[in-house]
Protein backbone atom coordinates (compact mmCIF):
# COMPACT_ATOMS: atom_id res chain seq x y z
CA UNK A 1 0.00 0.00 0.00
CA UNK A 2 1.68 3.08 -1.16
CA UNK A 3 1.45 6.91 0.47
CA UNK A 4 -1.01 7.74 -2.46
CA UNK A 5 -3.65 4.86 -2.43
CA UNK A 6 -5.27 3.23 0.49
CA UNK A 7 -7.07 -0.12 -0.09
CA UNK A 8 -5.73 0.06 -3.75
CA UNK A 9 -7.27 3.38 -4.74
CA UNK A 10 -5.83 6.71 -4.58
CA UNK A 11 -6.42 8.53 -1.56
CA UNK A 12 -8.75 11.67 -3.24
CA UNK A 13 -11.10 8.69 -3.55
CA UNK A 14 -11.50 8.54 -0.01
CA UNK A 15 -11.47 13.19 0.72
CA UNK A 16 -14.30 12.99 -1.84
CA UNK A 17 -16.20 10.12 -0.03
CA UNK A 18 -15.99 11.64 3.39
CA UNK A 19 -16.76 14.82 1.97
CA UNK A 20 -19.92 13.98 0.28
CA UNK A 21 -20.79 11.34 3.65
CA UNK A 22 -21.02 14.75 5.68
CA UNK A 23 -23.27 16.47 2.74
CA UNK A 24 -25.38 13.31 2.86
CA UNK A 25 -25.32 13.34 6.75
CA UNK A 26 -26.93 16.61 6.70
CA UNK A 27 -29.08 16.13 3.73
CA UNK A 28 -30.91 12.40 4.93
CA UNK A 29 -30.95 13.58 8.07
CA UNK A 30 -32.89 16.94 7.54
CA UNK A 31 -34.86 14.79 5.33
CA UNK A 32 -36.02 11.92 7.35
CA UNK A 33 -37.50 14.63 9.47
CA UNK A 34 -38.99 17.70 6.72
CA UNK A 35 -42.53 15.65 5.67
CA UNK A 36 -43.08 15.30 9.43
CA UNK A 37 -42.50 18.81 10.45
CA UNK A 38 -44.11 20.07 7.93
CA UNK A 39 -47.25 18.02 8.55
CA UNK A 40 -47.06 18.49 12.96
CA UNK A 41 -49.83 20.90 13.75
CA UNK A 42 -48.96 20.47 18.17
CA UNK A 43 -45.10 20.63 18.63
CA UNK A 44 -44.02 23.78 16.27
CA UNK A 45 -44.15 22.50 12.46
CA UNK A 46 -45.76 24.22 9.82
CA UNK A 47 -49.31 22.39 10.01
CA UNK A 48 -49.80 21.55 6.38
CA UNK A 49 -52.26 19.30 5.40
CA UNK A 50 -50.91 15.84 3.49
CA UNK A 51 -51.36 16.95 0.02
CA UNK A 52 -49.44 20.57 0.37
CA UNK A 53 -47.12 18.80 2.72
CA UNK A 54 -46.50 15.82 0.62
CA UNK A 55 -46.08 19.00 -2.72
CA UNK A 56 -43.84 21.09 -0.83
CA UNK A 57 -41.59 17.75 0.13
CA UNK A 58 -40.96 17.00 -3.51
CA UNK A 59 -41.08 20.69 -4.62
CA UNK A 60 -38.05 20.60 -1.78
CA UNK A 61 -36.34 17.11 -2.97
CA UNK A 62 -36.75 17.57 -6.71
CA UNK A 63 -35.02 21.12 -6.23
CA UNK A 64 -31.87 19.84 -4.89
CA UNK A 65 -31.48 16.92 -7.57
CA UNK A 66 -32.72 19.47 -10.36
CA UNK A 67 -30.06 22.29 -9.81
CA UNK A 68 -27.35 19.30 -10.60
CA UNK A 69 -27.85 20.74 -14.35
CA UNK A 70 -27.10 23.97 -13.83
CA UNK A 71 -24.47 23.32 -11.17
CA UNK A 72 -22.84 20.96 -13.84
CA UNK A 73 -22.93 23.50 -16.10
CA UNK A 74 -21.14 26.23 -14.29
CA UNK A 75 -18.96 23.92 -13.29
CA UNK A 76 -18.21 22.61 -17.14
CA UNK A 77 -18.09 26.36 -18.03
CA UNK A 78 -16.91 29.22 -15.24
CA UNK A 79 -16.01 27.12 -12.18
CA UNK A 80 -14.34 24.22 -12.19
CA UNK A 81 -15.73 21.17 -10.31
CA UNK A 82 -13.07 21.98 -7.12
CA UNK A 83 -14.89 25.35 -7.06
CA UNK A 84 -18.27 24.32 -6.98
CA UNK A 85 -18.13 21.47 -4.34
CA UNK A 86 -16.44 24.62 -1.94
CA UNK A 87 -18.91 27.06 -2.97
CA UNK A 88 -22.09 24.24 -2.90
CA UNK A 89 -20.61 22.73 0.40
CA UNK A 90 -20.82 26.65 1.95
CA UNK A 91 -24.26 27.42 0.53
CA UNK A 92 -26.15 24.39 2.06
CA UNK A 93 -23.99 25.10 5.70
CA UNK A 94 -25.75 28.35 5.99
CA UNK A 95 -29.53 26.91 4.46
CA UNK A 96 -29.59 24.70 7.50
CA UNK A 97 -28.37 27.37 9.76
CA UNK A 98 -31.51 29.83 8.24
CA UNK A 99 -33.40 26.25 9.67
CA UNK A 100 -32.17 26.03 12.88
CA UNK A 101 -33.85 28.93 14.01
CA UNK A 102 -37.51 28.93 14.67
CA UNK A 103 -38.99 31.52 11.69
CA UNK A 104 -41.82 32.63 9.62
CA UNK A 105 -42.62 30.16 6.78
CA UNK A 106 -40.66 32.26 3.63
CA UNK A 107 -37.90 32.32 6.35
CA UNK A 108 -37.96 28.35 6.33
CA UNK A 109 -38.23 27.98 2.30
CA UNK A 110 -35.25 30.40 1.79
CA UNK A 111 -33.21 28.01 3.51
CA UNK A 112 -34.71 25.30 1.88
CA UNK A 113 -34.07 27.13 -0.99
CA UNK A 114 -30.23 27.47 -0.30
CA UNK A 115 -29.81 24.06 0.63
CA UNK A 116 -31.17 23.05 -2.31
CA UNK A 117 -28.70 25.65 -4.48
CA UNK A 118 -25.49 23.91 -2.57
CA UNK A 119 -26.51 20.97 -3.35
CA UNK A 120 -27.42 21.78 -6.76
CA UNK A 121 -23.34 23.14 -6.98
CA UNK A 122 -21.81 19.91 -5.26
CA UNK A 123 -23.59 17.02 -5.84
CA UNK A 124 -22.91 16.09 -9.51
CA UNK A 125 -19.40 18.05 -9.78
CA UNK A 126 -17.94 15.55 -6.64
CA UNK A 127 -19.15 12.82 -8.86
CA UNK A 128 -17.50 13.81 -11.98
CA UNK A 129 -13.85 14.56 -9.99
CA UNK A 130 -14.19 10.81 -8.72
CA UNK A 131 -14.72 9.57 -12.26
CA UNK A 132 -11.17 11.13 -12.97
CA UNK A 133 -9.09 9.06 -11.42
CA UNK A 134 -10.82 5.93 -13.12
CA UNK A 135 -9.89 6.98 -17.18
CA UNK A 136 -9.59 3.90 -18.18
CA UNK A 137 -13.37 2.90 -16.43
CA UNK A 138 -14.02 -1.00 -16.23
CA UNK A 139 -14.92 -2.54 -12.88
CA UNK A 140 -12.50 -0.94 -11.05
CA UNK A 141 -14.01 2.49 -11.29
CA UNK A 142 -17.61 0.42 -10.30
CA UNK A 143 -15.86 -0.47 -7.48
CA UNK A 144 -14.77 3.16 -6.91
CA UNK A 145 -17.99 4.10 -7.00
CA UNK A 146 -19.87 1.42 -5.15
CA UNK A 147 -16.81 2.34 -2.20
CA UNK A 148 -18.16 6.09 -3.10
CA UNK A 149 -21.72 5.26 -2.18
CA UNK A 150 -20.72 3.72 1.05
CA UNK A 151 -19.68 7.03 1.95
CA UNK A 152 -22.73 8.49 0.80
CA UNK A 153 -24.39 5.85 3.16
CA UNK A 154 -22.72 6.04 6.01
CA UNK A 155 -23.57 9.83 6.23
CA UNK A 156 -27.29 9.07 5.66
CA UNK A 157 -27.04 6.31 8.78
CA UNK A 158 -25.70 9.01 10.76
CA UNK A 159 -27.69 11.65 9.89
CA UNK A 160 -31.05 10.02 9.75
CA UNK A 161 -30.00 8.57 13.30
CA UNK A 162 -28.66 11.77 15.24
CA UNK A 163 -31.21 14.14 13.62
CA UNK A 164 -34.24 11.93 13.57
CA UNK A 165 -33.68 11.89 17.17
CA UNK A 166 -33.49 15.20 17.69
CA UNK A 167 -36.20 16.33 15.57
CA UNK A 168 -38.14 14.26 16.39
CA UNK A 169 -37.70 13.79 20.55
CA UNK A 170 -36.00 16.70 20.96
CA UNK A 171 -37.11 19.62 18.58
CA UNK A 172 -37.26 20.16 15.08
CA UNK A 173 -34.72 23.23 14.87
CA UNK A 174 -32.22 20.98 16.98
CA UNK A 175 -32.76 18.58 14.46
CA UNK A 176 -31.72 21.03 11.42
CA UNK A 177 -28.99 22.55 13.43
CA UNK A 178 -27.23 19.10 13.73
CA UNK A 179 -27.13 19.14 10.06
CA UNK A 180 -25.47 22.21 10.01
CA UNK A 181 -22.93 21.12 11.87
CA UNK A 182 -22.23 18.30 9.69
CA UNK A 183 -22.02 20.37 6.88
CA UNK A 184 -19.24 22.39 8.57
CA UNK A 185 -17.47 19.35 9.15
CA UNK A 186 -17.48 18.12 5.57
CA UNK A 187 -16.09 21.25 4.64
CA UNK A 188 -13.42 21.72 7.24
CA UNK A 189 -12.13 17.55 5.37
CA UNK A 190 -12.62 19.24 1.64
CA UNK A 191 -10.36 22.43 2.65
CA UNK A 192 -7.93 20.24 4.31
CA UNK A 193 -6.91 17.47 2.06
CA UNK A 194 -8.50 18.34 -1.22
CA UNK A 195 -5.28 19.85 -2.45
CA UNK A 196 -2.70 17.52 -1.32
CA UNK A 197 -4.97 14.71 -2.75
CA UNK A 198 -6.70 15.39 -5.72
CA UNK A 199 -3.72 17.29 -7.25
CA UNK A 200 -5.15 18.94 -10.61
CA UNK A 201 -8.24 17.03 -10.99
CA UNK A 202 -11.23 18.77 -10.93
CA UNK A 203 -9.25 22.86 -10.82
CA UNK A 204 -10.52 23.83 -13.97
CA UNK A 205 -13.71 24.39 -16.37
CA UNK A 206 -13.36 21.21 -19.02
CA UNK A 207 -15.38 23.59 -21.97
CA UNK A 208 -11.81 25.61 -21.63
CA UNK A 209 -9.77 22.69 -22.13
CA UNK A 210 -11.87 21.20 -24.68
CA UNK A 211 -11.76 24.71 -27.05
CA UNK A 212 -8.50 25.19 -26.28
CA UNK A 213 -7.33 21.39 -27.48
CA UNK A 214 -9.62 22.36 -30.73
CA UNK A 215 -8.23 25.84 -31.32
CA UNK A 216 -11.68 27.12 -31.19
CA UNK A 217 -14.82 27.62 -29.32
CA UNK A 218 -18.27 25.57 -30.00
CA UNK A 219 -20.85 27.70 -32.41
CA UNK A 220 -24.06 27.96 -31.62
CA UNK A 221 -26.22 25.65 -33.94
CA UNK A 222 -29.69 26.73 -35.53
CA UNK A 223 -31.30 24.03 -34.41
CA UNK A 224 -30.32 24.40 -31.10
CA UNK A 225 -32.30 28.02 -31.35
CA UNK A 226 -35.08 25.98 -33.00
CA UNK A 227 -35.47 23.69 -30.21
CA UNK A 228 -35.38 26.57 -28.14
CA UNK A 229 -38.28 28.78 -29.53
CA UNK A 230 -40.47 25.50 -29.49
CA UNK A 231 -39.60 24.88 -25.66
CA UNK A 232 -41.17 28.36 -25.03
CA UNK A 233 -43.86 27.97 -27.44
CA UNK A 234 -44.73 24.25 -25.30
CA UNK A 235 -44.26 26.66 -22.20
CA UNK A 236 -46.63 29.82 -23.42
CA UNK A 237 -49.83 26.96 -25.23
CA UNK A 238 -49.22 25.04 -20.95
CA UNK A 239 -49.93 28.36 -19.29
CA UNK A 240 -52.62 29.83 -21.68
CA UNK A 241 -54.40 26.63 -21.85
CA UNK A 242 -54.72 26.32 -18.00
CA UNK A 243 -52.15 23.32 -17.76
CA UNK A 244 -49.77 25.36 -15.25
CA UNK A 245 -51.24 25.99 -11.86
CA UNK A 246 -49.33 28.32 -9.36
CA UNK A 247 -52.20 28.51 -7.07
CA UNK A 248 -50.97 26.19 -5.15
CA UNK A 249 -48.31 23.85 -3.75
CA UNK A 250 -49.18 20.46 -5.24
CA UNK A 251 -50.24 22.87 -8.27
CA UNK A 252 -46.58 24.47 -8.30
CA UNK A 253 -45.34 20.53 -7.98
CA UNK A 254 -46.95 18.93 -10.94
CA UNK A 255 -46.45 22.27 -13.16
CA UNK A 256 -42.87 22.19 -12.00
CA UNK A 257 -42.43 18.56 -13.10
CA UNK A 258 -43.94 19.04 -16.75
CA UNK A 259 -41.75 21.83 -17.22
CA UNK A 260 -38.60 19.49 -16.10
CA UNK A 261 -39.88 16.80 -18.19
CA UNK A 262 -39.69 19.19 -21.56
CA UNK A 263 -36.38 20.90 -20.69
CA UNK A 264 -34.75 17.11 -20.10
CA UNK A 265 -36.21 16.01 -23.69
CA UNK A 266 -34.62 19.44 -25.60
CA UNK A 267 -31.98 18.89 -24.06
CA UNK A 268 -31.17 15.71 -25.23
CA UNK A 269 -32.33 16.47 -28.42
CA UNK A 270 -29.63 19.37 -28.77
CA UNK A 271 -27.07 17.36 -27.30
CA UNK A 272 -27.55 14.19 -30.25
CA UNK A 273 -28.50 16.82 -32.97
CA UNK A 274 -26.91 20.42 -32.49
CA UNK A 275 -23.70 19.10 -30.54
CA UNK A 276 -21.44 18.40 -32.99
CA UNK A 277 -20.99 14.30 -31.79
CA UNK A 278 -19.93 11.24 -33.45
CA UNK A 279 -21.70 8.54 -34.23
CA UNK A 280 -20.59 6.71 -31.06
CA UNK A 281 -21.27 9.36 -28.89
CA UNK A 282 -24.79 9.79 -30.22
CA UNK A 283 -25.24 5.91 -29.78
CA UNK A 284 -23.60 6.45 -26.30
CA UNK A 285 -25.91 9.61 -26.16
CA UNK A 286 -29.44 7.06 -26.49
CA UNK A 287 -28.65 5.04 -23.86
CA UNK A 288 -28.23 7.47 -21.45
CA UNK A 289 -31.62 8.79 -21.97
CA UNK A 290 -32.64 5.48 -21.82
CA UNK A 291 -31.13 4.77 -18.75
CA UNK A 292 -32.46 8.36 -17.49
CA UNK A 293 -35.99 7.59 -17.51
CA UNK A 294 -35.66 3.79 -15.47
CA UNK A 295 -33.79 5.72 -13.07
CA UNK A 296 -36.72 8.59 -12.83
CA UNK A 297 -39.21 5.66 -12.36
CA UNK A 298 -36.99 3.56 -9.82
CA UNK A 299 -36.55 6.60 -8.03
CA UNK A 300 -40.22 7.75 -8.20
CA UNK A 301 -40.35 3.87 -6.00
CA UNK A 302 -37.60 4.38 -4.12
CA UNK A 303 -37.71 7.96 -2.78
CA UNK A 304 -41.22 7.08 -1.32
CA UNK A 305 -38.83 6.24 1.95
CA UNK A 306 -38.85 9.69 3.38
CA UNK A 307 -42.72 10.36 1.68
CA UNK A 308 -45.31 7.84 1.75
CA UNK A 309 -43.12 5.40 3.36
CA UNK A 310 -42.35 8.11 5.96
CA UNK A 311 -46.41 8.21 6.45
CA UNK A 312 -46.89 4.76 7.01
CA UNK A 313 -44.13 4.20 9.42
CA UNK A 314 -45.64 6.95 11.88
CA UNK A 315 -49.11 6.01 11.90
CA UNK A 316 -49.33 2.53 10.81
CA UNK A 317 -46.43 0.64 11.64
CA UNK A 318 -45.20 -0.91 14.92
CA UNK A 319 -42.53 1.08 16.41
CA UNK A 320 -40.02 -1.43 18.38
CA UNK A 321 -38.69 0.12 21.24
CA UNK A 322 -40.57 3.48 20.81
CA UNK A 323 -38.13 4.24 17.91
CA UNK A 324 -38.52 7.48 16.53
CA UNK A 325 -40.12 6.53 13.08
CA UNK A 326 -37.59 8.70 10.94
CA UNK A 327 -35.74 5.44 12.00
CA UNK A 328 -36.86 2.99 9.37
CA UNK A 329 -35.38 4.95 6.75
CA UNK A 330 -31.99 4.20 8.27
CA UNK A 331 -32.48 0.73 7.03
CA UNK A 332 -31.84 1.07 3.65
CA UNK A 333 -28.28 3.07 4.49
CA UNK A 334 -27.47 -0.01 7.27
CA UNK A 335 -28.22 -2.49 4.11
CA UNK A 336 -26.24 -0.64 1.98
CA UNK A 337 -23.15 -0.23 4.40
CA UNK A 338 -23.86 -4.31 4.54
CA UNK A 339 -24.16 -5.50 1.27
CA UNK A 340 -22.55 -2.63 -0.53
CA UNK A 341 -18.90 -4.30 -0.47
CA UNK A 342 -20.69 -7.92 -1.49
CA UNK A 343 -22.39 -6.50 -4.66
CA UNK A 344 -19.29 -4.34 -5.67
CA UNK A 345 -17.07 -7.74 -5.45
CA UNK A 346 -19.91 -9.68 -7.42
CA UNK A 347 -19.31 -7.41 -9.99
CA UNK A 348 -15.84 -7.43 -10.34
CA UNK A 349 -16.18 -11.15 -9.86
CA UNK A 350 -18.43 -11.71 -12.68
CA UNK A 351 -16.13 -9.19 -14.94
CA UNK A 352 -13.10 -11.46 -14.33
CA UNK A 353 -15.21 -13.65 -15.79
CA UNK A 354 -16.44 -12.00 -18.79
CA UNK A 355 -19.98 -12.48 -16.92
CA UNK A 356 -20.75 -8.79 -15.80
CA UNK A 357 -24.91 -8.25 -16.97
CA UNK A 358 -24.88 -5.06 -19.41
CA UNK A 359 -25.80 -2.05 -18.07
CA UNK A 360 -29.54 -2.15 -18.94
CA UNK A 361 -29.96 -5.34 -17.83
CA UNK A 362 -28.95 -4.12 -14.18
CA UNK A 363 -31.50 -1.52 -14.55
CA UNK A 364 -34.22 -4.07 -14.60
CA UNK A 365 -33.19 -5.68 -12.22
CA UNK A 366 -33.18 -3.19 -9.77
CA UNK A 367 -36.51 -1.95 -11.39
CA UNK A 368 -37.97 -5.39 -10.72
CA UNK A 369 -36.55 -5.35 -7.06
CA UNK A 370 -38.10 -2.24 -6.33
CA UNK A 371 -41.48 -4.26 -7.53
CA UNK A 372 -41.00 -6.89 -5.14
CA UNK A 373 -40.49 -4.16 -2.11
CA UNK A 374 -43.41 -2.54 -2.59
CA UNK A 375 -45.26 -6.04 -3.48
CA UNK A 376 -44.78 -6.63 0.20
CA UNK A 377 -46.05 -2.86 1.06
CA UNK A 378 -49.26 -4.51 -0.34
CA UNK A 379 -49.47 -6.93 2.13
CA UNK A 380 -48.71 -4.87 5.15
CA UNK A 381 -51.26 -2.14 4.03
CA UNK A 382 -53.75 -4.93 3.93
CA UNK A 383 -53.19 -5.27 7.43
CA UNK A 384 -52.99 -1.69 8.08
CA UNK A 385 -56.64 -0.94 6.39
CA UNK A 386 -58.14 -3.44 9.21
CA UNK A 387 -57.01 -0.69 11.77
CA UNK A 388 -54.16 -2.47 12.95
CA UNK A 389 -50.38 -1.82 12.90
CA UNK A 390 -48.47 -3.15 10.84
CA UNK A 391 -45.25 -5.13 11.79
CA UNK A 392 -42.18 -3.75 11.83
CA UNK A 393 -41.10 -6.79 9.34
CA UNK A 394 -42.93 -5.32 6.39
CA UNK A 395 -40.69 -1.88 6.10
CA UNK A 396 -37.69 -3.95 6.92
CA UNK A 397 -37.84 -6.15 4.42
CA UNK A 398 -39.26 -3.99 1.80
CA UNK A 399 -35.65 -1.83 2.59
CA UNK A 400 -34.27 -4.90 1.99
CA UNK A 401 -35.53 -5.49 -1.15
CA UNK A 402 -35.12 -1.57 -2.43
CA UNK A 403 -31.40 -1.74 -0.96
CA UNK A 404 -30.33 -4.66 -3.38
CA UNK A 405 -32.37 -2.81 -6.36
CA UNK A 406 -30.70 0.47 -5.38
CA UNK A 407 -27.25 -1.15 -5.52
CA UNK A 408 -28.32 -2.55 -8.80
CA UNK A 409 -29.16 0.63 -10.53
CA UNK A 410 -27.57 3.63 -8.56
CA UNK A 411 -23.78 2.77 -8.38
CA UNK A 412 -23.24 1.16 -11.53
CA UNK A 413 -25.62 4.09 -13.26
CA UNK A 414 -23.90 7.00 -11.70
CA UNK A 415 -20.52 5.30 -13.05
CA UNK A 416 -22.21 4.99 -16.67
CA UNK A 417 -23.04 8.67 -16.95
CA UNK A 418 -18.89 8.78 -15.95
CA UNK A 419 -18.00 6.51 -18.89
CA UNK A 420 -20.44 6.87 -21.93
CA UNK A 421 -20.70 10.93 -21.25
CA UNK A 422 -18.72 13.27 -24.14
CA UNK A 423 -16.23 14.54 -21.68
CA UNK A 424 -16.93 17.92 -22.74
CA UNK A 425 -20.09 17.32 -21.52
CA UNK A 426 -19.83 15.52 -18.66
CA UNK A 427 -20.33 17.51 -15.45
CA UNK A 428 -23.59 18.66 -17.52
CA UNK A 429 -25.03 14.97 -18.04
CA UNK A 430 -23.55 14.25 -14.34
CA UNK A 431 -26.40 16.97 -13.40
CA UNK A 432 -29.35 15.02 -15.84
CA UNK A 433 -28.53 12.13 -14.32
CA UNK A 434 -29.54 13.75 -11.27
CA UNK A 435 -32.57 15.77 -12.68
CA UNK A 436 -33.93 11.67 -12.56
CA UNK A 437 -33.52 12.10 -9.56
CA UNK A 438 -35.78 15.17 -8.88
CA UNK A 439 -38.24 13.85 -10.93
CA UNK A 440 -38.29 10.52 -9.13
CA UNK A 441 -38.43 12.77 -6.12
CA UNK A 442 -41.06 14.84 -7.13
CA UNK A 443 -43.31 12.25 -7.96
CA UNK A 444 -42.45 10.78 -4.60
CA UNK A 445 -43.67 13.71 -2.92
CA UNK A 446 -47.24 13.90 -5.27
CA UNK A 447 -47.55 10.70 -4.60
CA UNK A 448 -47.52 10.61 -0.88
CA UNK A 449 -50.47 13.38 -0.69
CA UNK A 450 -52.85 10.58 -1.36
CA UNK A 451 -51.75 9.09 1.97
CA UNK A 452 -54.67 11.15 4.21
CA UNK A 453 -56.46 9.10 6.99
CA UNK A 454 -60.00 9.84 4.48
CA UNK A 455 -57.93 7.01 1.49
CA UNK A 456 -56.78 4.96 4.48
CA UNK A 457 -58.36 2.35 2.44
CA UNK A 458 -56.77 2.98 -0.96
CA UNK A 459 -53.17 2.11 0.22
CA UNK A 460 -53.12 -1.48 -1.23
CA UNK A 461 -54.09 -0.12 -4.42
CA UNK A 462 -51.55 2.54 -4.51
CA UNK A 463 -48.95 0.65 -3.80
CA UNK A 464 -49.73 -2.07 -6.43
CA UNK A 465 -49.89 0.61 -8.84
CA UNK A 466 -45.83 0.83 -8.35
CA UNK A 467 -45.44 -2.75 -8.46
CA UNK A 468 -47.31 -2.90 -12.09
CA UNK A 469 -44.85 0.43 -13.44
CA UNK A 470 -42.05 -0.99 -12.40
CA UNK A 471 -42.84 -4.64 -13.83
CA UNK A 472 -44.06 -3.05 -17.10
CA UNK A 473 -40.84 -0.52 -17.78
CA UNK A 474 -38.34 -3.22 -16.68
CA UNK A 475 -39.38 -5.53 -18.91
CA UNK A 476 -39.28 -2.76 -21.56
CA UNK A 477 -35.63 -2.03 -20.99
CA UNK A 478 -34.72 -6.02 -20.96
CA UNK A 479 -36.35 -5.82 -24.58
CA UNK A 480 -34.07 -2.34 -25.23
CA UNK A 481 -31.02 -4.36 -24.09
CA UNK A 482 -31.40 -6.75 -26.84
CA UNK A 483 -32.27 -4.52 -29.57
CA UNK A 484 -29.09 -1.65 -28.36
CA UNK A 485 -26.52 -4.22 -27.16
CA UNK A 486 -23.77 -3.42 -29.11
CA UNK A 487 -24.21 0.59 -28.92
CA UNK A 488 -22.62 1.55 -25.44
CA UNK A 489 -19.05 0.02 -27.41
CA UNK A 490 -18.82 -2.76 -24.77
CA UNK A 491 -19.08 -0.60 -22.04
CA UNK A 492 -19.99 -2.45 -18.90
Amino acid sequence: MSDKTLFGHPRGLFVLSFTEMWERFSYYGMRAILLLFLLDKTNGGLGLNEGEGGATYGLYTFSVYLLALPGGWLADNVLGQRKAIWYGGITIMLGHIVLAFPSSQPVFFLGLGLVAIGTGLLKPNISSVVSEFYPEGGAVRDAAFSIFYMGINLGSFLGITIVGYLGQKVGWHYGFGAAAVAMFLGLINYRFFASKYLQEKGLYPKVNKVTSAEGNSAKVQPLTWILLAALIIFFAVMQFNGTFAWDSKKGVATSMGIICIAVVLIYFANLLFASGLSKIEMKRVVILFILFWGAVLFWAGFEQQGSSLQIFADRHSELPFNMPSSWFQNFNAFFILLFAPMVGGIWVFLERRKMNPPLLVKFAIGLFLVALGYYIMVMGAKVAVQGLKASAFVLTFTYIFHTLGELCLSPVGLSAYTKLAPKQFLSQLMGIWFVATALGNLVAGLFAGGFNEERVQKMPDMFMSIVWFCLIVGGIILLLQKLLKNWTGGIK
